[in-house]
């Protein structure tokens, strides 16, 4: 069985995770920050709007040298898609394993949302790098990279259930009444078909309008010619 870093217990709680994420950490527990204690249905459409950049998130913490965001009342946040599209595979995982127990994934809460550093690997540069020794047989340079992986955790349980402490409840209220998450500007979706079809008559459009505007200089030019002749002709008539 999985460890979890959750630790009330019992069959009203749906448990998920994910192991070896490479990701940051701190993204991760950014964007859990921001879908705990609400519903997984409005989680899934906030990471969504994420992923497409649509919306930012709030950083509490790491957001040292991070902009302010106007959408966020002025907090500082990003928008850290790889992290986004990762709790969102989670997530479906945790509403998947709900509907497995014959419940309604989508409308549970989420009420433990998480993400830790698990391990580290050192990278080196390989032998003979041109970094340090020009080339030379296992004189490479003796700086390195290191990678970390992380794990993320998701609970879904009811809203109405007698498991959840006096915290959970009263957090999950607090989101209900103070939901900050700023509103994605609605932007309409077509099938591929249909924008190829768009692009087409607009590329015409505007192939139209490139061949007539010489067409229209020219009609103008002549009319112009035109009006200066009469007006040449009628002094000599009345003479």
């Amino acid at each position: 069985m999985m460890n979890y870093s959750f630790n009330v217990k019992g069959e009203d709680f749906v448990f998920a995770q994910s192991y070896d994420i490479n990701a940051s950490y701190k993204d991760l527990g950014a964007v859990c920050d921001a879908i705990r204690y609400l519903k997984a249905e409005t989680a899934l459409d906030i990471l969504h709007h994420v992923v497409e950049k649509d919306i930012p998130v709030a950083y509490r913490r790491h957001n040292k040298h991070m902009g302010s965001r106007h959408e966020l009342g002025g907090q500082k946040g990003g928008y850290p898609e790889k992290a986004a599209s990762e709790i969102l595979k989670t997530l479906s995982n945790a509403i998947a394993n709900a509907g497995n127990r014959g419940k309604e994934g989508n409308e549970m809460v989420i009420v433990g949302a998480s993400a830790n550093k698990t391990r580290i690997e050192r990278r080196y540069p390989s032998k003979g790098s041109i970094a340090w020794g020009r080339g030379m047989y296992g004189m490479s340079a003796t700086n390195h990279s290191d990678i970390e992986y992380a794990k993320i955790e998701i609970v879904l349980a009811d809203e109405f259930s007698d498991k959840l402490t006096k915290n959970m409840k009263y957090f999950i209220k607090m989101k209900k009444a103070n939901n900050k998450q700023p509103k994605a500007e609605a932007k309409p979706t077509l099938d591929p078909k249909a924008k190829k079809l768009q692009a087409q008559k607009e590329a015409e459009r505007k192939k139209g309008e490139r061949k007539e505007a010489p067409q229209e200089k020219k009609d103008q030019k002549k009319a112009e010619k035109i009006e200066a002749e009469k007006a040449k002709e009628e002094p000599a008539q009345k003479e």
